[in-house]
This record gives C-alpha cells, sequence and structure tokens, in this order.
C-alpha cells in the first residue's frame, strides 16, 4: 500500500509524554530483566549479566549505509544499520557470531547512540535499522528523545531473531514502525539444539502475532516504494530441512494472513561451530531451495522476496 509522508509514530509519543512513559517502564524491566523469554531476572542496571552478557549500557559493534536489505528496506540510499552486540540466542551457525557471542563492540552512552541515528540519517539513510535490538530495547527508546530534538525522523526498523515476549513488544507498540522478524523453526528440539532458543516457537508465534497486531499486514510504502511502517517476516532456509520450512510458512498463513510479507532467504553458509558439522556443515542444495519455493506456494502466501539460487561448489 502507498501512501504520501508518513511520521514515524515515536513522534507523536514524544509530543505527547507518552515516551517518556515507556522508557520508564521499559528502564524498570532492566532492575529484573524479563525482557526475552529466558527472564533471566538480573539486575542489570547494577551492571549484572544475563544470557546476552550485557549490562546497562548499549553495546554497539558498528553502524554504517547497508544496501544488501530487502528492496523495501534498503532503496536506493541504503538502510541505515546499527549491529549491537550480544544476544539471546548462541545459534551454531550464527555468522556474525564475533559480535553476537564473542561480544565484539563497544559501550555507548544513549545520547551517543543518538548521535548514530542522525549520522546515518545525514548519510540519507532510508530508515535506521536496529540489528539484535531485544536486549537493548530501553536504551534504544532512552536515545529517542536525544534524536528526535536534534532532527530525527526516519522509520524505526526492528531486526530480530522473533525471540521476544508480548510485554517487552507492547512497550514498542508505535515506536517501531517496521518489524523485520525471523521465524526461524517449526520444532522447539530443533531451535534448542542449533540456537540454544528455549521454548522459541511458541515464544516466536506470539511475538509474530503481537507485531501483526500493532502494524497489520499491510506494509505501507511511500511514493518511491521505501517501507515506511509493516511487517516483513525472514525465513532462511537450513540444510536437510532442520528449520521446519513448510510448517513455518503455513503457519504464517493461516495465523497472520496469506497477505503477510515474507522473505524466503537463501543465504545460509557454515559459520562458526556449523564448519565441519555432519549437517550444518555445507550450503543447502539446489532440490533443497526448491522444495522451500513450492513450499512457499503451497501456504497460499502472496507477498514478498525469494532470493535467487546459485549452486555453489
Amino acid at each position: 500500500m502507498r501512501g504520501g509522508e508518513i511520521l514515524p509514530g515515536y513522534l507523536n509519543l514524544y509530543r505527547n509524554g507518552e515516551l517518556a512513559r515507556r522508557i520508564e517502564r521499559a528502564y524498570a524491566c532492566l532492575e529484573d530483566c524479563r525482557l526475552c523469554p529466558r527472564e533471566c531476572g538480573v539486575n542489570r542496571l547494577q551492571g549484572k549479566q544475563g544470557f546476552c552478557r550485557v549490562g546497562a549500557k548499549p553495546k554497539v559493534a558498528s553502524w554504517n549505509v547497508h544496501p544488501w536489505e530487502e528492496p523495501p528496506i534498503s532503496g536506493t540510499h541504503g538502510s541505515g544499520t546499527i549491529f549491537f552486540s550480544g544476544c539471546t540466542g548462541r545459534c551454531l551457525f550464527c555468522q556474525n557470531y564475533p559480535i553476537s557471542q564473542l561480544g565484539v563492540g563497544n559501550e555507548v552512552t544513549v545520547e551517543r547512540l543518538a548521535e548514530m541515528m542522525l549520522e546515518l540519517q545525514r548519510k540519507g539513510c532510508h530508515n535506521i535499522n536496529l540489528v539484535t535490538p531485544t536486549h537493548f530495547a530501553p536504551q534504544i527508546m532512552a536515545a529517542l528523545p536525544h534524536a528526535i530534538e536534534r532532527g530525527l525522523r526516519l522509520p524505526l526498523v526492528y531486526n530480530t531473531s522473533g525471540y521476544e515476549t508480548v510485554e517487552a513488544l507492547k512497550l514498542l507498540e508505535d515506536v517501531v514502525d517496521i518489524y523485520l522478524p525471523d521465524a526461524k523453526y517449526a520444532d522447539d528440539e530443533t531451535a534448542r539444539r542449533l540456537s540454544g532458543f528455549v521454548g522459541y516457537v511458541e515464544a516466536n508465534r506470539a511475538a509474530l502475532t503481537e507485531m501483526y497486531r500493532q502494524v497489520g499486514e499491510e506494509l505501507v510504502l511511500d511514493d518511491e516504494g521505501i517501507a515506511q511502517r509493516g511487517l516483513i517476516v525472514r525465513h532462511m532456509v537450513l540444510p536437510d530441512g532442520l528449520a521446519g520450512t513448510p510448517k513455518v510458512l503455513r503457519w504464517l498463513a493461516a495465523n497472520l494472513s496469506p497477505r503477510v510479507h515474507v522473505s524466503l532467504m537463501d543465504q545460509y553458509f557454515p559459520a562458526h561451530k556449523a564448519v565441519g558439522h555432519p549437517i550444518l556443515g555445507r550450503k543447502i542444495t539446489t532440490d533443497e531451495y526448491e522444495e522451500a519455493l513450492s513450499a512457499f506456494d503451497e501456504a497460499g502466501l502472496e507477498n514478498g522476496w525469494r532470493q535467487e539460487h546459485r549452486e555453489h561448489g
């Protein structure tokens, strides 16, 4: 769906004082951290660390213009990505494991985080793309007033593994403009074995349902085809059908909408602990990706993107 200029929702929340109230509630969550389904319960405001291995300050590994997201996200000028350190998962095959699992990055103030957002806006980016943001949701919210006062007007993209709590997502309603979550698995045991997630499927489906409630099935685009609001669900095909692709896609169509935008990803390669793994130690085959494409069609999904498969040597 296309429209004219659409202002980010966080501007209204800032103007009516609701953003300040949300920030206060979000920071209270850090005293007994339950931002993700693990519910570690540590006091991160005192510097204690839970599963994600981060404390009270946001920790950033990099921020830059990224041209390789889905077309409505990267557009012609790129997406302004901010990669946060730490993670609520431990994927054996994580392609960003130095950041997510080894802790590469630097702690910054919320004021500096706001400046990063503004730097990306000055570079002409279409949005601020918050990559692996779950464990820093309060700090991201706290950075917004500083950025808004200095002119931030870009949509916020919440780029996540999809391992979220509904309670935390409700704090982000109208703060986040575009949700970009994964739907990684259809089976809890596989999710635990390959990514260390506990209760992933139930948590992921509840999170996707809440995101859908907040932003609906329509991806709202501006006149240049750049996303301003909506939901794009990503699913990466894994070797040997480990992701449960047909079940994931059927659930999305049946429980969200056949019109929800789904990005079917053929970009798996062995990284981190997957190198040399008996199953994960290879890229997917042409037949495996063709099966995933057929599953997309059979699920009745109407919108999204499919990466072009290339036979790997």
